[in-house]
Order: structure tokens, then sequence, then C-alpha cells
């Protein structure tokens, strides 16, 4: 019974199916065909893990150095003009304006608004030159209202108004445009951050491909040992290492990436929403979007180890072509080729 066993077992075991299945294929170009598969796959596999691995790179640098500060620029713009707001009507409502010194940090809010736009502009496509123009109107006003008309105090009230028009009027204020700005400048990044749907179609391709490769990887070892009497390929046993390397650590580390990168967005809304504040409040908000940009820069920037996967990759990528090839094609050049 028990050798019966055996026998049963060793008749459907994968090599005995898989030698059946091949038994009508001469082995020379059974050798050939193999060949060709593996050469197309590797092809097919390398091409899109440069792709895609390419993509997912540019989308985490373009967020790095563009997008996200970009949007954290936005953040403390907005808060700096709100902020510069508040500081001058205090000093006036406090009967400082006249002191000397006393408009410093007003000033210097105003500054860091306009240096915070100027950096945008080069950072964005987004067309900032209304924004810029209303800022320096705004600058003004808020400046003449606690710089002039010392002894007008209507005159200064007109102006501080005036100022707090140019900040906070429905749709065409200040603090509005910037609104909608830090909208479309966080659209623009969920969308750099995001994987495409073509991305998604070459990393299955990869897969798909890298799958096929091994399989055949497989089936011409078997082949080279089962008609050839030959021991292990070297280039094939090597080709085969090196994809299931290339199936594995490439994903690992784009989805290391895009965790990153989901990390990044949900911080940069959260510098969205506390670039909200108004009233009380400011000076923290303002300490906190600087914390958390400084932690979202960080979290960006680490990305050494990704660029060597890359390189590595590149590299698994053309061995992965040229290993089978020469394996098989050495092979064939020693057995068939030469005796023509």
């Amino acid at each position: 019974m028990t050798t019966v066993r055996v026998a049963s077992s060793r008749r459907y075991s994968p090599a005995v199916l898989w030698r059946r299945r091949l038994a009508p294929w001469r082995t020379r170009r059974l050798l050939e065909t193999h060949l060709l598969v593996l050469f197309l796959c590797a092809a097919v596999a390398s091409t899109a893990l440069f792709f895609s691995y390419r993509q997912t790179q540019r989308g985490a640098t373009a967020l790095a150095t563009r997008e996200a500060p970009a949007v954290q620029g936005l953040a403390g713009t907005r808060l700096a003009a709100v902020r510069a707001d508040q500081e001058a009507r205090a000093l006036v409502r406090m009967h400082l304006v006249d002191v000397a010194g006393s408009g410093e940090t007003y000033r210097s809010q105003l500054s860091a608004a306009d240096q915070g736009l100027s950096r945008i502009a080069d950072r964005t496509d987004q067309d900032l030159g209304t924004v810029m123009g209303l800022l320096n109107t705004y600058s003004t006003s808020l400046n003449l209202g606690t710089s002039q008309y010392r002894d007008q105090p209507l005159m200064r009230e007109q102006k501080l108004d005036e100022a707090h028009s140019l900040l906070t009027r429905d749709t065409v204020g200040l603090a509005p445009r910037l609104n909608e700005l830090q909208r479309t400048q966080l659209r623009h990044a969920r969308v750099t951050a995001a994987m495409g749907r073509w991305q998604q179609a070459g990393w299955w391709l990869a897969e798909l491909a890298l799958a096929a490769l091994a399989l055949t990887l497989l089936s011409a070892l078997f082949v080279l040992r089962d008609r050839c009497g030959r021991d292990w390929n070297p280039y094939l046993l090597a080709a085969l290492v090196l994809t299931v390397l290339l199936a594995v650590f490439p994903v690992l580390t784009t989805s290391a990436t895009e965790g990153r990168l989901d990390g990044a967005l949900r911080d940069l809304q959260q510098i969205t929403g506390l670039s909200r504040q108004t009233g009380a409040g400011l000076v923290e908000a303002q300490q906190s979007v600087t914390r958390t940009s400084e932690e979202v820069r960080q979290r960006l920037d680490d990305d050494a180890w990704t660029d060597r996967v890359y390189l590595a990759t590149v590299v698994g990528g053309l061995l992965v072509v040229v290993l089978p090839t020469l394996g098989l094609g050495l092979r064939l050049d020693s057995d068939y080729w030469r005796r023509r």
C-alpha cells in the first residue's frame, strides 16, 4: 500500500506533470522559446518598474520642494497678515501707537507676509499678482493708520477700518483670497502625492511580469536538468534571486514612501486648519504651524534610502534582462548553434 501511494504521488507530482506538458517540444526549440519568453518578461518588468518607481520618486520630490512649502507659506502669510491687523489695532486701542518702537511687531508681521508670498511665487503655478497687490494696499493702509494722522483720530480710525476691510471683505478680501489659494494648493498637493491610475497599472504590470519571469526561470532550470543533464545554471539562479528581490523591495519602499506622503498630507491639512485661526491664539497658531512645518520637512527629506533602492532597482532590472539571456544563450550556443 505504501509503495502504491509513493508511486501515485510521483506520478502526479509537479515535475512529472510539467515533463508531460513539455514532452511534444524538441529540446532546442524549448530552450529557444524559454529564452524569448525570459527576455520579453524581463524587459517588460524592468521597464514598468523603472517608470513606476521613478514616478513615485518624482511625486515625493515635487511635494517636498514645491507643494508642501507653498501650503506652509500660504498658511504663514495668512496668519501674519491677520496678526498684523490685530497688533495695529491693539496699539491704537491702548494709545501706544506713538511710543517709539511700539509698532515693530505688526511691521514684522507685514514683512513676513510679504516675504512669504514672494517665496511662494517661485513654488506654485497659481497667479499671485492680485493677492500681492492687495497685500501691498493693505500694508499701506495699515501703516497710514498707525504712522500718520496722529492728531486726527477719525482719519486714523478710517484707515484702520479700511485695512480691516481689505483683509476680511467677503470673496475679494485678502484673507478669503488666501483661503482660496490654500484650498487650491492643498488640492495640488493631494494630486501630486497620490498614485495615479497609470502608475498603479504600471506596478501591477511589473509584478505580473516578474511572476511570469520567475515561473519561466524555474521552467528553464527544470528543462536544463531534465533534458540536458546539466547542473543548476548559475546565471539563471542569480536571475531568479534578483527577480524575487525586485518583486519585493521596490514595492515595500514605495509603500513606505506613500505612507510618508500620506502623513505629510495630514500635517499640511492641519497647518491649513491652524492658519484659519482668528482672534486670540494667533501666536500659538503661528508657533504650531512653524513646528508642524519643520516636522513635514524632516519627514519628506528622509529619502536617502529610497534613492539607493531606486539605483539598485535600475541595476537589478538590467541584470535580470542580461543574466537569463546570457545563461540560456551560452548553453544554446554550446549545444546547438555551433553545430550548424
